[in-house]
C-alpha cells in the first residue's frame, strides 16, 4: 500500500446570524479549516484536519499551499503505516536521515506554527488510513480504549452577566452536561469584570456542576492573579489560558498565586512545549489540539508526558470534525484523559461536514467504533464550501 495522492483545502463555512456570537476574536461569522485528503493506491482514503487562526475563523492560504505544494509531493509513494517515520521527516527536513541515525531531533528552522499544523493534518490522516486497511477503529491502535463513553463539557459562554446564567443553563437542557465553559478576558475588559460574570454564572447553575474559564491568553500575570483572587471562592474546575503561551514563566506565577487549577495547551506545538510546561510546573492540566500540536501522534506523546507529571490530559477540541474525531481516540486511549470539550458555539466543521451525528448525551459522548477514525466526510457539502486560492 502506497500513497497515491494528496489534496488539501481550504474549507470556509458561513455561521447563520442568529447563531454567531462574538469574543475577544471579533463577531465570528465563519467556520474555517484546513482539510487534508489522502488516497492509497488501493483506494483507502484518510482525512486530516491543520489550524494555524485563532479562534475557528482565520485565514489558511497558506497552510493549504504548503501541504498542497511542499509537504504533500514528499509523501507520493511512501508507505502510509510509517506514521512515526513520516512525522519525523516533516519535522526534521533535509536532515531526517541524519536524524534518525543519530537518534535526536534535527529539526528544520520552521518547526513550529504552519510547518507543525501541516505535519498535523497529515498525520491523523494517516492514522484514519491505518485504521481503515487493518479494520479497526484508531483507538484499538493507540492501545485500547479505557471507556465506551467519557464524560464531555459544554464550551461557549460569552453572554452578558444577566443573560450568562440562562446561557449556560441551555447547555445543561441540551445535553444534560455537567461540567460547562465560559470566556472571560479581553472580552470583557477588566478582571474584576470576568469575576462578576463567572460569579452571575455560579449563581444561576448551582454548585453542583463544574464551572471552566478560558481567558484566551488575554490577561497580564498581574490582572490574572487578581482575577483567581476575585473567583478564589466560586470553585473554578480549571482557568484556562490566564496569559499567553509565550509566557511559561508568568503562568507558572499565576499558577502558584492560588489554589485554582491552570489549563493551558492549545497554542502550544510538540512535545518539547509541554516538557517545558511540566518542568516550569505551569499548568495542572494540558490541552493539546491535534490539528495543530503534530496530530494524534504527537498528542499521545503529550499525554504520556502528563502521566509521567501527574498532570491531567483535556485535549482542545473547538475544532473541524477530522480534529475532534482524532482527540475522541486520543482520550479514548490516554491514562491522563477525563473529559472531552464540545461545542456549544455554532460549529458546521463537525456536524455539516460529516454525514454522522455527533451528539452528547447524559453529558456524555460516545467513543467511535468504526474502522480508521470512524466518520464519513460529506464530500459535496466540502467541494460547496472549498475556497479558490
Amino acid at each position: 500500500m502506497r500513497i497515491k495522492s494528496v489534496q488539501a483545502w481550504w474549507v470556509r463555512i458561513p455561521i447563520e446570524v442568529a447563531k454567531q456570537h462574538r469574543s475577544d476574536f471579533g463577531q465570528v461569522t465563519t467556520f474555517d479549516a484546513a482539510i487534508v485528503r489522502i488516497e492509497t493506491d488501493d483506494g483507502l482514503v484518510g482525512w486530516g484536519e491543520g489550524k494555524n487562526a485563532a479562534g475557528s475563523a482565520g485565514s489558511y492560504g497558506a497552510l493549504v499551499h504548503m501541504l498542497n505544494h511542499e509537504i504533500g509531493p514528499q509523501l507520493i509513494g511512501r508507505d502510509p503505516a510509517d506514521i512515526g517515520i513520516i512525522w519525523e521527516m516533516l519535522y526534521n527536513g533535509v536532515r531526517h536521515q541524519t536524524a534518525a541515525h543519530a537518534g535526536h531531533a534535527m529539526p528544520q528552522l520552521s518547526r513550529r506554527g504552519v510547518s507543525v499544523a501541516a505535519i498535523s493534518a497529515v498525520d491523523i490522516a494517516l492514522w484514519d488510513i491505518l485504521g481503515k486497511s487493518l479494520g479497526q477503529p484508531v483507538w484499538r491502535l493507540l492501545g485500547g480504549r479505557k471507556v465506551e463513553r467519557m464524560q464531555a463539557y459544554a464550551s461557549g459562554g460569552w453572554a452578558s452577566p444577566d443573560a450568562i446564567g440562562e446561557q449556560l443553563q441551555s447547555y445543561i437542557a441540551k445535553g444534560g452536561f455537567k461540567a460547562l465553559k465560559m470566556r472571560v478576558g479581553a472580552m470583557d475588559g477588566a478582571p474584576h469584570l470576568s469575576a462578576a460574570r463567572v460569579r452571575a454564572a455560579r449563581q444561576a447553575i448551582g454548585p453542583d456542576v463544574d464551572l471552566m474559564v478560558d481567558a484566551h491568553g488575554t490577561y497580564t500575570v498581574a490582572e490574572a492573579k487578581r482575577f483567581i483572587s476575585l473567583t478564589a471562592d466560586l470553585d473554578l474546575a480549571w482557568f484556562e489560558e490566564p496569559v499567553i503561551a509565550d509566557d511559561k514563566p508568568g503562568m507558572a506565577e499565576v499558577r502558584a498565586s492560588g489554589s485554582t487549577p491552570i489549563a493551558t495547551g492549545e497554542s502550544e506545538a510538540t512535545r518539547y512545549a509541554f516538557r517545558d510546561l511540566a518542568v516550569l510546573k505551569s499548568a495542572d492540566i494540558f490541552q493539546p489540539d491535534p490539528a495543530f500540536c503534530g496530530g494524534i501522534s504527537e498528542a499521545m506523546k503529550i499525554g504520556t508526558i502528563a502521566s509521567a507529571f501527574n498532570l491531567r490530559f483535556a485535549p482542545h477540541l473547538w475544532a473541524g470534525a477530522p480534529c475532534f474525531f482524532a482527540g475522541l481516540h486520543v482520550c479514548a486511549a490516554s491514562p491522563a484523559s477525563f473529559i472531552i470539550e464540545y461545542s456549544l458555539g455554532a460549529n458546521p466543521m463537525i456536524h455539516d461536514l460529516v454525514e454522522e451525528t455527533v451528539e452528547a448525551k447524559d453529558g456524555m459522548i460516545a467513543i467511535p467504533e468504526k474502522p480508521g477514525l470512524g466518520f464519513t466526510i460529506a464530500e459535496r457539502f466540502l467541494e460547496a464550501h472549498a475556497q479558490r486560492i
